[in-house]
């Protein structure tokens, strides 16, 4: 008789007999997919943040979101962490006496939560039906409500926890940031951006970013420097170029440069990320996960096409279930032990 020990060892001796005849010669590895040369972000310097949640509201007003209260009152929109309908949202870092701003001890500092529009994102790499799609020029991740199922692999897979479903949408729905890509066409980048008064998220090509974020820091603490507002023209931008923005291409102000941490969060966390961020405070301490310089989405895909590729695991399991079957089947003429 057929036993459960027996059937799960006919299995695995099927299934390696038949994955050892058609296993490719090499696996189909991929490596971690890199950003656009002219892929789009944000550059968030927290020691430039006051709190003011301007960015907040605005996002909230461009994507038409509805507030979210936390407090009884329900006098103003009071999210505590993003959502659905909350793209974007401020977090503050607190501790001991709360006495100095960007200080560890005793000290306190804020933290920018949305999407970090990964070079190779894993909620791309896990929806079924390409409903995220990371776009080849700006390098923005996207999602299409239409294409959408509600599956909710998104939400699993993003390692930030970004993508979140919205429960009470009749159809299923997923909201999360998208670099205002629909302001785009007609002149304007990221709304968070666009109102910030004191320049802590800055818009433009990441690369460019990332050259600004290292320029600050290489400068002195307490020393005096200019920083861009708004967005930030890419090198060498020709006027041109320019004109398809609106808005001001100067907005740049003196400030101290802040006591940085000597890293640049997301210039290499994950494969890199579009969005960047500076801070005087342990990344981790502020909210921001320590993640490894490979992506998920490469290891999980370079997985997955090894055991599909050539149809391997499914011959595999075939071969052993048929192995399993042939071997208990009685034939017409015999009796099985045991029997009468």
């Amino acid at each position: 008789m057929t036993t459960r020990r027996n059937f799960l060892r006919g299995c695995l001796a099927g299934g390696a007999a038949a994955a050892a005849a058609v296993v490719p010669e090499t696996a189909c590895a991929r490596d971690t997919l890199q950003r656009p040369p002219e892929g789009l972000g944000l550059l968030y310097d927290a020691t430039l943040c006051v709190g003011c949640q301007a960015c907040v509201a605005a996002c909230k007003q461009v994507n038409e979101n509805p507030p979210e209260f936390t407090a009884m009152e329900k006098l103003w929109d009071t999210p505590l962490d993003t959502s659905g309908h909350t793209f974007n949202l401020i977090k503050m870092y607190r501790n001991g006496t709360m006495e100095t701003k960007d200080a560890e001890q005793n000290g306190f500092s804020f933290m920018k939560t949305s999407c970090m529009h990964c070079a190779d994102p894993s909620c791309v790499s896990a929806c079924p039906v390409t409903a995220m799609i990371k776009d080849p020029v700006t390098g923005v991740v996207a999602y299409d409500a239409d294409a959408c199922i509600g599956c909710r692999y998104c939400v699993a897979a993003c390692p930030f926890g970004i993508p979140k479903y919205q429960y009470d949408s009749p159809t299923g729905k997923i909201g999360k940031c998208e670099l205002c890509r629909h302001r785009h066409e007609d002149g304007f980048y990221s709304a968070c951006a666009e109102v910030c008064p004191t320049g802590a998220t800055l818009f433009g090509r990441t690369e460019d970013l990332l050259a600004e974020a290292k320029r600050r820091l290489a400068l002195k603490a307490g020393d005096w420097t200019n920083v861009p507002r708004g967005r930030l023209p890419a090198k060498g931008e020709k006027p041109e170029d320019a004109a398809k923005w609106k808005g001001l291409l100067d907005q740049s102000y003196e400030v101290r440069v802040g006591n940085y941490l000597q890293h640049v969060y997301g210039e290499t966390e994950y494969g890199g990320t579009q969005v960047l961020k500076l801070s005087a405070v342990n990344f981790e301490k502020v909210g921001m996960p320590n993640l490894p310089p490979k992506s998920s989405a490469a290891t999980s895909e370079t997985i997955q096409h090894t055991l599909y590729g050539g149809l391997i695991m499914p011959i595999a399991v075939l071969a052993g279930l048929t192995f399993v079957a042939r071997r208990n089947v009685v034939a017409d003429d015999e009796t099985p032990k045991g029997g009468k």
